[in-house]
Parts: C-alpha cells; structure tokens; sequence
C-alpha cells in the first residue's frame, strides 16, 4: 500500500507541474519561466525527499543548484537549458541517496539517468500494476477511486459557494466554456504533455537503469588443456605494443611535431614568403582544425602508451620524450589558436570561430592535465573528472557571455567601414544575430552616416524585442540589459529623398 501512495501522490505531483508548463511554455516564448519551473521541479524533488536534507549543512545542495541555474536567469539558451537540466539531474540523485562520488562517475549516472528518463514513468507504471494485482488489483483500485468522492463532491460544493458569494470567482467560474477546453485538446498539445510528464516524473522518482550481472564464463576443458594457443598473440601484442615500441614512436613524434612546429614559426611568425598561390589567411585555415585533430589522436596514443602501472609508464625517458611530445601538442595547440585569430582578422569573427576557439582552449588543457597525470601518477578516472570539470566551468561561464552582441562589436571594430583596412562589414549577417547586434551596427551607421539606423527591419526587429521584454514569461537578464540600450536610442530617421541625377548626401 505504501508503494501505490508513493506512486499517486508522485503522480498528482507530476500531473500538477504538466500543468504549469503547459501554462509557462506551450505557444508562449521561453524566458525567466525556464527558470521558474526549474526551481518548481527542485521544489518538487524536495518535496518527495523531505528527510534528505536533514544534514549537517542543509543549504549546501540547494545553493549549488542554484549557482547552476543562474545561467538561465542570464540568458535561455541549450546550453543554459542542459547545465541546469544537468544540476536538477545530480539534486535528484543526491537527495535520493544515490549519486557517487567522483566527477567521471556522476557524469556516468547523468548519461545513464538520460538515456532511461523518457521509459522512467511506463516502467513505474506497470511495477505499479503488478504490485497493485499481488496486493489485491480491485480493492486497491476501488479505495483509490473512492477516496476521491468525498473531496472532489464537498469541493464542488464549496466552490459553488465561493462563486456565489464571490464575484471575482463568480467571474473565474463563468470563463470556464467546456468546449473551448475540448478544443484545446489538440494532438500537438497531448505531445507536449506526455513529453512534459515523462521528464517530470524521472525527476521524481530518480533511478538509474539495473543491468544483469555478467555470469563467469564457463571455461571448456580445452583451453585449460592447450594454454599455449594464447601464447603467440600475447607476444605479438607485447611486442607491437611493448616497451620498446611506444621508444620509437616518442622519438619519431617528437621529430615530426618539432618540424611542424618549426614550419609555423617560420611561415606565420617569421615572415618567410609563402609558396605561390597560398595566402597568409588560407594557411592559417587550412592547418588549425586538422592540428586540432592531432593533438586528439596525441593525447589518446599518451593515454594508452601509459597506463598507470604499465612498464611504461615508469620509464624515465619515455616519462621525459612523452612531456616533450605533449608540450609540443600544447604549443601546436596555440598555434592553431593563432591561426584561427589570423583568419578571423580576414574574414570576421562568427559563431562557429567562437566555438574552435573555446574547443581549442580545451584541448589545450587537457594535454596540460595528461602531463599533471603523469607525473602526479593519478589514474585516468582522475584526468577524465578533471577534463569534466574544465569542461563544466567553461560552459558555466559560457552562458553568461553574449556571444552576439561580442560578434557584432568585433566585426564593426575591425571593418573597413570603421577603420580602412580589414573586411567590409556583412550587415546582413549582423541582422541575423538578432537585436543584440542592434547597438553595434548604431554605432557603424553614425560612423558612416551621422544617424542611426534606416532600415525600418531594423526598427520592427528593435521594437519586437522592447515588447517581448515587456512579458514576464519571456524576461531575462540579459534581454533587460539590452532594452535599456535600446531604449536610448532616438526615433528613426528614413533618408531624404534624392534626386536620380544627383549623388546621395547622407542627412547630417
């Protein structure tokens, strides 16, 4: 009986917060709802584990989930949305007495938790319904509906009541059309319920997958008797990827990475002239994204070269040629970073460009952390948590950053419109980032023209923003932020009408 009340009272939870989200998001815009409902669902995880938080310091877990939604007060993006999808899913686990310890192992339990969410609620119903079936099906299903008649019957009575001694609820009551509900009962909508519903209820009721227990496998008399069939392919991998081996190749890596590292400081720092036909710019493109690809593979050879406790790994000239070969991966690393930036100063800074740059700045510290690994000895559990929380930070801080409004002031910066040498600006492209970029191309167009915007897309976009600001479901921090600036401007000034014959004189 205890199992159908936990269940039910999960349930009418659950059906409460689909609710809500159909009132905060369906057909609406996303903005500081996102983060409303959020609290909602740790507010509810609180609610179905009251004793979890009974600890020497109570605060602790609910402040780190609140540091890890301040993102969507910033700003709602993915990657806001999925770092506090992330943090509800480790509250859940926590307050359920069954998160782990260790960075790589709670990233283990969240893809798990993930990957099971959307099946979570069709598995705990039909548990439900065998428990229900062992414990009595009709019985049980008959105090469930009976135990419903007297609330929702004296409800309605007093409800009734209220209305007719209230007007507002008078009103209330009379805005209720039942058919206007039927109609909004729509395919669509029913998706987005039961879409709503499973993720909700996996927070409820936070479970990671069970898989079998692996059985022994059971060993024929054969291979007892011949152990020596094995033999030859334990020597061949011994010797492909045996202690002498991993020499060699450290040394001819070494001298491979030390003659690229060589050509880029000749050719991109050095001066030297290029072959004919191969621009400074197209060099630098064409080399940053596959030297990123090498330091992977790099890093991968390091990590399987030396395993903790390997022979390997307590050599120490393998232990010296491998620092050697990951400080060159490093510095092939901010090469390509500088190549990327010789590139940008061509062609303009983009969304994509931002990303290499921060994936760069990743590898980067991951060959730093293979090397903090190898000579702090820790194991590779150790430098996958440390890579996971690199990563964490850096999308945490990734959120509080206006990747648009900074592309947009880049590129004016650094146009040839701005400063006579560099790129023409792309105005189109600065549109399509959205009224954020708005404040940039202002300050283009008084540069050029000596006024503000006349472009009335322009206006319309800007005054689509101010309204959208304006409703609380769609407000964000960031969104406020950028109406106060907008809202400075002055009224827009369409151009003068000119005369075919005569050149176009900017309305100074």
């Amino acid at each position: 009986m205890t199992s159908f009340a936990s269940f039910s009272s999960r349930f009418g939870i659950a059906v409460l917060l689909v609710a809500l989200a159909d009132f905060f998001f369906y057909g609406q815009p996303a903005g500081t709802t996102v983060l409303l409902f959020a609290i909602l669902i740790a507010g509810a995880v609180v609610a179905v584990h009251p004793a979890a938080l009974n600890s020497t310091r109570p605060w602790l877990k609910p402040a780190a989930l609140f540091v890890a939604l301040l993102p969507l007060a910033e700003n709602v993006s993915p990657l806001s949305v999925a770092i506090a999808v992330v943090a509800l899913v480790v509250f859940a686990l926590s307050l359920s007495g069954r998160l782990r310890h260790g960075i790589a192992r709670i990233a283990g339990q969240v893809a798990l938790f993930l990957l099971a969410a959307p099946l979570r609620l069709i598995r705990d119903f039909f548990h439900w319904r065998r428990t229900v079936r062992r414990l009595g099906g009709r019985r049980i299903r008959l105090a469930s509906i009976i135990v419903w008649v007297m609330p929702v019957t004296l409800g309605a009575v007093f409800l009734f009541l209220f209305g007719a001694a209230n007007p507002v609820i008078e009103y209330w009551l009379s805005l209720i059309d039942l058919m206007k509900l039927l109609d909004l009962i729509q395919l669509a909508r029913i998706v987005f319920w039961l879409f709503v519903i499973a993720g909700v209820w996996a927070f409820l009721r936070p479970r990671l997958p069970r898989f079998p227990r692996r059985l022994p496998p059971l060993t024929p008399p054969a291979a007892v008797a011949a152990p020596a069939a094995t033999k030859p392919a334990t020597t061949i991998e011994a010797v492909v990827f045996g202690k002498a081996a991993v020499l060699r190749a450290l040394i001819v890596f070494n001298a491979l990475f030390a003659l690229q590292t060589g050509l880029d400081a000749a050719y991109l720092w050095g001066g030297a002239a290029l072959p004919d036909g191969l621009s400074y710019a197209a060099y630098a493109h064409r080399g940053a994204y596959p030297l990123i690809a090498t330091a992977l593979l790099a890093a991968g050879f390091v990590l399987a070269a030396l395993r903790p406790g390997s022979e390997t790994s307590g050599d120490p000239l393998i232990r010296r040629l491998v620092y050697a070969w990951v400080a060159q991966n490093i510095v092939l690393v901010i090469s390509s970073i500088l190549r990327l930036d010789l590139y940008i100063g061509v062609y303009a800074l983009t969304y994509w460009r931002i990303a290499a740059f921060v994936w760069m700045g990743l590898v980067a510290s991951g060959l730093a952390l293979i090397i903090v690994r190898i000579a702090l000895g820790k194991s590779n559990e150790w430098l996958l948590s440390a890579n996971l929380a690199t990563l964490s930070a850096t999308l945490y801080a990734c959120c509080f950053i206006n990747f648009a409004a900074t592309i947009a002031n880049f590129n004016v910066d650094h146009s040839l419109e701005m400063t006579g040498d560099g790129t023409p600006i792309d105005t189109e492209y600065l549109r399509s980032l959205g009224a954020a970029a708005m404040p940039a191309l202002d300050r283009l167009y008084m540069h050029q023209f000596g006024n503000q915007t006349t472009y009335l897309a322009d206006q319309m976009m800007i005054d689509d923003t101010i309204a959208e600001q304006k409703q609380w479901r769609a407000w964000s921090f960031r969104g406020w932020r950028l109406v106060q600036v907008l809202d400075k401007r002055g009224p827009l000034v369409l151009p003068p009408p000119t005369q075919p014959s005569q050149p176009s004189v900017p309305d100074r």
